[in-house]
């Protein structure tokens, strides 16, 4: 299939922010200083700076640590008073964040340690059912063997928390494990046996962390909520909202204030994490396009693994768009979205008997009355075509259509619209929002539909001189086709920056999820990727508890071999964008959707270590300061062994294969199944490539003996055009289980 053309990056709101400061080609050793983001404002801006210790210097505490990052500062204050060192990072990377001019930190070049710095970046931020439809549910369910996470710690980082919410109530709750060495900065009695931990982080301070946008509460509840009965929506989707991990350990590290954060605290963050003790990361936020060394979550999670902590991170919310991921470091546990089969219906029931289905979560009740439709964007006014305003126009007592998003912000429109004394809105997807709608809670009666339904109600108004419509409000149903789907706002790959590494790495539960608000005992619905994380960070909080010997690697492999492609009708998932939903590529859904029983057990998991993405790094054109900002220590990449994307020992398989030509790259598993086990392989070959597996069967004795093969891949003749890629798979399948790797080839 081919490659879509590349459509130009924008924001979107919820989601990340891209600075283009950091540029640079692959393999350059990097400035040593890059301008600051704003040179213009006076105060003295924050850089982040990588230092490495001396040969035979040995830091003992975190003072004498502190004293020696003062020792590259031209002065431990500014002539105001204020303190230079703001943060002083002592696990998620070597080095400091300090308040700096240009000159300053030029000053530092020749210092013994000095790598490089950086200015600090600003970024934004990207249930009842969902537990049940991943399998969770029952004793004998992946819920019941790993005791709902109990003991395991989830640390989140994001906007704070709403602690008093009753998804944060501890009844039954044991005490933290004795490894916890967190803090609560909540007055005595708000933090329990659930929420164990919470600070904040902004600009060198540690203000309260409460959730002041709800962005954190919603991801904390959903990945580790307690239950609390007969939640619902505005009466909608009513039942027992529940966590994914309901008996794990939460610790909320705010770094998001009014939507927006910095590098410099989201490091700080992580680094309080990975002190304190936690077990996973979910961090549903992070930076666009950004070099792997120089993305905070990256780095970050870079220092996780070192301690077998697992990070999981959101992709973003740039789709459909191809190539603006984010957080797509091959370490790092790379979350997009997909559909449920629940749907909140509301149907729009145009004059001439035409029924389109839609979605919205207020549903008064009853059928409305037959009402004219306006259609305020024929004008060729984007401010009308958008619902931002609606001055000068009659819109009182009519249904008003405006042009919305797949994702956030259509309750704003909903607000013009009654405030300018519209009756009713339809919110209407373009091609690019395509077929991916939510359920939102609006403030007038509503409905969301598909750009299908948009051109119908289109070619609708322009058949007739006075066009009606009325909408049904049909509640909420289940069983919806085709689902899972990729949602159209979960950002794709390929990966710019990572060397051909597939990414995302999975899909999970994204598009109205419900989870806790910052309100006493109140729910909402929230789409996109950030709702996806938490998903997988529960998922992977269960299999910390059934298997803590597991690294971080492991349990991604088991993450990524055991999902499914297939949808709950037996097709192979499918795309919301365009509206053809076409079936998915692996840029779009990674190896699939999430099968949280099936990850539990296996059979075989492809692990990598610390010095293999060494390997990898080196072995791709990063220098040695890019390394060395990575691993936390001098690298030398002429002296270490290095590898290419294609030979990192990943769960998936991507590969670039000439005219002609062939290519080898091995793998190596590790048998966490049973002993005396033998798999043998399966090939779908990718169209345009013969695949040959050498051996065709391996054996294991023991559990955990590793065993390695080949892969030669051939392409054909004639081979697809250059620049287009095929997808196939191999699965090593045994008597009890099923171990399947995508296959990505791209033609040259």
């Amino acid at each position: 299939m081919a490659k879509p053309n590349q459509i130009p990056f924008f924001l979107l709101a919820i989601l990340f922010m891209f600075d283009p400061s950091i540029l640079f080609s692959h393999g350059q050793l990097l400035p040593i200083v890059d301008e600051p983001r704003d040179s213009t404002t006076s105060k003295v801006p924050i850089y982040i700076v990588h230092v490495v210790k001396p040969d035979g210097t040995d830091l003992l505490s975190a003072e004498e640590q502190e004293n020696w990052y003062k020792s590259f500062l031209p002065s431990t204050h500014l002539e105001t008073g204020e303190p230079r060192l703001v943060y002083s990072y002592t696990h998620v990377m070597s080095g400091f964040a300090a308040r700096l001019t240009p000159e300053e930190v030029r000053a530092m070049e020749d210092m013994d340690g000095f790598v490089h710095a950086y200015p600090d970046q600003q970024f934004e931020l990207f249930t009842t059912y969902t537990p049940s439809l991943l399998g969770l549910n029952g004793w004998q369910s992946l819920w019941g063997n790993s005791s709902y996470g109990e003991g395991v710690i989830v640390g989140v980082i994001d906007s704070g928390i709403h602690p008093t919410h009753p998804s944060f109530q501890d009844n039954g709750m044991p005490a933290p494990p004795l490894k916890w060495r967190g803090r609560c900065y909540f007055r005595q009695g708000i933090c329990n046996n659930k929420l164990i931990g919470a600070m904040g982080f902004n600009g060198g301070a540690n203000p309260l962390p409460l959730d002041d946008i709800g962005h954190g509460t919603h991801v904390a509840s959903t990945v580790a909520g307690s239950l609390v009965a007969n939640a619902n929506v505005l009466g909608q989707a009513s039942g027992n909202a529940v966590g994914i991990a309901p008996r794990a350990h939460i610790a909320v590290y705010k770094v998001l204030f009014n939507n927006v954060g910095s590098q410099s605290d989201i490091l700080a963050g992580i680094n309080q994490a990975i002190a304190d003790g936690v077990d996973v990361l979910q961090m549903s936020l992070g930076l666009v396009s950004l070099q792997l060394h120089a993305a905070g979550v990256n780095l970050g999670s870079f220092a996780a693994i070192q301690r077998g902590i697992v990070p999981c991170a959101a992709a973003g919310n740039s789709g459909p768009q191809e190539s603006v991921i984010a957080n797509d470091a091959p370490w790092v546990l790379t979350v997009g979205a997909s559909t449920t089969d629940r749907r909140i219906r509301a149907t729009v029931k145009l004059g001439d008997g035409t029924e389109l289905n839609g979605e919205s979560a207020y549903q008064p009740s009853g059928l409305l009355n037959q009402m004219r439709i306006v259609h305020p964007g024929a004008s060729g006014i984007q401010d009308y075509r958008e619902c931002r305003t609606l001055n000068g126009l009659n819109v009182r007592g009519m249904i008003v259509l405006c042009w919305g998003k797949a994702i956030g912000g259509n309750v704003a429109m909903g607000q013009v619209v009654k405030a300018a004394g519209g009756a009713a809105m339809i919110v209407v997807n373009d091609q690019l929002q395509a077929l991916t709608t939510t359920a939102e809670t609006h403030v007038l009666p509503a409905v969301h539909v598909d750009s299908r339904s948009t051109q119908r109600i289109l070619n609708y108004i322009g058949s007739t001189p006075t066009p009606t419509a009325t909408i049904e409000f049909k509640g909420t149903l289940f069983g919806v086709h085709r689902n899972p789907a990729v949602a159209t706002f979960s950002s794709r790959g390929p990966s710019l920056v990572n060397h051909g590494i597939i990414k995302p790495d999975i899909v999970a539960p994204g598009v109205s999820i419900l989870a806790a608000w910052p309100n006493a005992n109140t729910f909402n619905f929230l789409s996109g990727t950030s709702m996806a994380t938490p998903h997988v960070s529960g998922i992977v909080s269960l299999l910390k508890k059934i298997h803590p010997q597991w690294t971080p690697a492991a349990i991604k492999s088991a993450i990524m071999t055991t999902a499914y492609t297939l949808d709950f009708d037996g097709n192979f998932i499918t795309d919301q964008y365009p509206d053809t939903n076409p079936a998915s590529t692996y840029y779009a859904m990674g190896a699939g959707h999430i099968n949280p029983s099936a990850a539990a057990d296996p059979g075989l998991v492809y692990d990598i270590d610390e010095s293999e993405y060494i390997a990898y790094l080196c072995g791709t054109g990063f220098s040695d300061a890019q390394v060395t900002m990575i691993a936390q220590r001098r690298i030398n990449c002429f002296t270490h062994f290095q590898l290419t994307a294609e030979q990192l020992n990943y769960p998936s398989i991507s590969l670039t294969l000439g005219s002609g030509g062939t290519k080898i790259i091995s793998r190596t598993v590790t048998n966490v199944g049973e002993a005396n086990s033998v798999y043998s392989v399966q090939i779908n070959e990718p169209s345009g490539a013969a695949v040959d597996v050498s051996p065709n069967q391996l054996f294991f004795s023991n559990v955990g003996e590793k065993q390695s093969y080949r892969i030669r891949f051939r392409a054909r003749n004639p081979s697809p055009a250059r620049g287009q890629f095929r997808q196939g798979q191999l699965s090593w399948v045994s008597n009890n289980h099923a171990v399947r790797s995508p296959i990505l080839v791209t033609f040259a």
